[in-house]
């Protein structure tokens, strides 16, 4: 088992085979969740899965499951994926690395005449950006029974067009229920999106868990007036209370190192003229932490911030919670599969907590889960630059295999 090795130079061919398909000027790509090119991404990988022997089966989400057989097909299977959507200036990696690495194990398989116990199954999960339909992971989360079938169906794009709507038009709306499926285990391959596994010059991420996520969104309301008629002692500025309320987020994540995090990603001014004082403020909030007792103090620590600031300018707020992911910690049997194919391949590898959501959160509430990263340049993604090597991404997928393999074996 340990003498198998994936084909480093066919993952990386059909990588870029992929990347061709809504490539993008600066090297990236564009598939956004089902658009044209995210079906035609998708029909490219389903035609591959049969050519390698798969049966392909769809679910209500849309989310394709490509299954090779075991010796005992009534096992759960052993599951592997990630998505094939993008960020509309995303790269050719996130995500597809995960699909295609599941791809390439099931080749490998074949081309050893490998029979193992369990089945394996590789999967592509529907709308994981979450950047034409929010929230992002819908489909897991569907599959998680996070959201119900309705809610995740009834998801629309800025232009009011429905997530289920887009699955028929592009035909992936099966008819398999999203959900209540059975996994042995369940793995997610893909690059870290951060800067560490490269700074500590090592290949292989084990990831034991995922932080915590809270979002917010508030409201700041002052009162417009003019820009050169309203002494500053009688404004009520909100754009100044959401400056002040922007450098205290900043100061809430710096409070409590090494894993906090805290960003304002967007940011909506009103009336928005130049001469006129701002009297509303609309801003989003993500607080991060891998601990949950510290991800509430932030919490806190933000609602005490909007009411201090907005109450020393004369501003009124809205400070609403609209999502809460609880910190994950991945089941210790994958975990431990992923670490000690690490250490038997002699890679380089270190524990490691995901900064970012994934598919596989949502997928851990329901099956035992693991991940496994490896490095990006610079810790750069959702950008057109997004950048992996052959060898890395090579390394990671044999560190896939294995793992695959030793929860695949009874």
């Amino acid at each position: 088992m340990k003498n198998i090795k994936i084909n480093a130079d066919r993952l990386w061919e059909s990588l870029m085979e992929m990347a061709r398909i809504g490539a993008t000027e600066k090297g990236g790509n564009c598939r956004l969740a089902l658009t044209d090119l995210d079906r035609e991404g998708r029909d490219l990988f389903v035609k591959w899965c049969e050519d390698a022997g798969c049966t392909v089966t769809v679910d209500e989400m849309g989310n394709i499951f490509a299954r090779r057989p075991g010796r005992d097909n009534s096992l759960p299977p052993v599951v592997t994926g990630s998505h094939l959507d993008t960020q509309p200036t995303g790269g050719k990696f996130d995500g597809v690395f995960g699909v295609l690495a599941g791809l390439e194990v099931i080749r490998t398989l074949n081309d050893h005449n490998y029979e193992t116990d369990a089945p394996i199954e590789v999967t592509v999960w529907t709308n994981e950006e979450g950047s034409r339909f929010a929230p992002a992971m819908v489909s897991s989360g569907v599959f998680a029974g996070v959201f119900d079938l309705d809610y995740g169906l009834s998801r629309k794009d800025l232009d009011g067009v429905a997530l289920g709507d887009e699955l028929e038009r592009i035909g992936y709306k099966g008819d398999l229920p999203c959900g209540g499926r059975e996994f042995r285990a369940f793995f997610e391959a893909h690059i870290e999106q951060g800067p560490i596994l490269e700074a500590e010059g090592k290949t292989i991420g084990v990831v034991t868990g995922a932080q915590g996520q809270r979002w917010f969104e508030a409201t700041l309301t002052g009162r417009e007036s003019h820009a050169g008629t309203t002494p500053m002692n009688r404004r009520a500025d909100a754009l100044l209370g959401a400056a002040r309320l922007v450098d205290r987020i900043n100061a809430i994540a710096l409070a409590h190192p090494p894993h906090a995090v805290s960003t304002v990603g967007v940011m909506k001014v009103s009336p928005n003229s130049r001469n006129t004082i701002p009297g509303e403020v609309f801003l989003t909030v993500d607080l991060r932490h891998p601990e949950d007792e510290t991800l509430s103090a932030m919490a806190a620590e933000l609602k005490s911030a909007c009411e201090e600031i907005c109450a020393d300018i004369g501003l009124s707020h809205e400070l609403e919670e609209i999502w809460y992911s609880p910190p994950i910690k991945f089941d210790e049997a994958c975990v431990g599969a992923v670490r000690k194919a690490a250490e038997d391949s002699g890679y380089a590898h270190m524990d490691i907590i995901s900064g970012a959501g994934h598919d596989a959160c949502y997928i851990s509430r329901v099956a035992p889960t693991g991940m496994i990263f490896v490095p990006c340049a610079d810790g750069i993604s959702h950008n057109e630059t997004e950048s992996a090597t052959p060898e890395d991404l090579g390394a990671g997928c044999n560190i896939l295999l294995q793992a695959m393999l030793e929860r695949a074996t009874l």
